[in-house]
């Protein structure tokens, strides 16, 4: 009988059937793609959020300027129009700040709050491969001691290595249990949570979009009036701008 310390490695005995490591393997993989589009979509709306924020911002300083620009004063026409858009766009902004409101409170945070589940499912993940390392380490421990000679001392430490293996095989195999049942449970719920988020989304774009039509409507109807086509007003300003380059303050040296 040699004491040389037997290698410790992977069990010749299959402890975990393919097909239950492919269905686990592909359950998990769903939920790690889940994962990243719950982050994707999180920060998406984030970035959509922001950027109609500073749309609606930019235009209401934009009408600001030109109605405290002195060419207003000059031109009674001129400065009903540009009052007309400073009271179109900060009743857009109004509505925009509301729809964000919404948006952010009926979506992104429910995103947020729905990513925050993963990292402990990705820990439960965890734990579960740890206990299968010491399954398989403690499974080949039992094997090495099996394919000995049965002496006394052999079987001592054999019985000793099946107490080890035991409760670790049966933690595995809970831990592999709940899993392989929670995690489609947990996917198929992604539905009914999101279900309501994006309703209010749409929901909240309607109004918005609705208001708008309705904003702009009065706006066109203070607005417009019979005058040039938009091409005739580029022949006119490049006809103007033709004039101030003749300028001598302005000729090329």
């Amino acid at each position: 009988f040699s004491r040389i310390p037997f290698k410790i490695g992977q069990p010749k005995k299959q402890i975990v059937p393919k097909t239950v490591e492919r269905d686990f393997e592909r359950e998990y993989g769903k939920l790690q793609q889940l994962e990243d589009q719950t982050k994707k979509l999180q920060k998406d709306m984030k970035k959509s959020t922001d950027a109609d924020v500073a749309m609606s911002k930019s235009a209401v300083r934009i009408s600001s300027n030109l109605l405290s620009n002195p060419l207003c004063e000059q031109d009674p026409n001129f400065l009903a129009m540009v009052t007309a858009l400073d009271t179109a766009m900060k009743r857009m902004d109004s509505f925009n700040q509301e729809k964000v409101n919404q948006i952010q409170k009926t979506v992104i945070e429910p995103l947020k709050k729905f990513s925050s589940v993963f990292p402990s499912l990705n820990m439960a993940v965890k734990r579960r491969e740890q206990t299968l390392q010491d399954y398989k380490r403690l499974q080949s421990k039992v094997e090495k001691y099996e394919e000995k000679e049965k002496t006394g001392p052999i079987l001592a430490k054999l019985h000793q290595a099946r107490e080890e293996l035991r409760p670790v095989k049966e933690d595995f195999e809970a831990k592999n249990k709940q899993l392989l049942e929670e995690m489609p449970k947990f996917y198929s719920s992604r539905i009914d949570y999101f279900e309501p988020s994006f309703e209010s989304l749409i929901r909240a774009q309607v109004v918005y979009y609705t208001e708008m039509h309705k904003i702009f409507g009065d706006l066109t109807g203070q607005i417009d009036e019979p005058g040039l086509t938009d091409e005739q007003r580029e022949k006119e300003n490049e006809a103007k701008l033709s004039e101030l380059r003749a300028l001598s303050i302005v000729a090329d040296d």
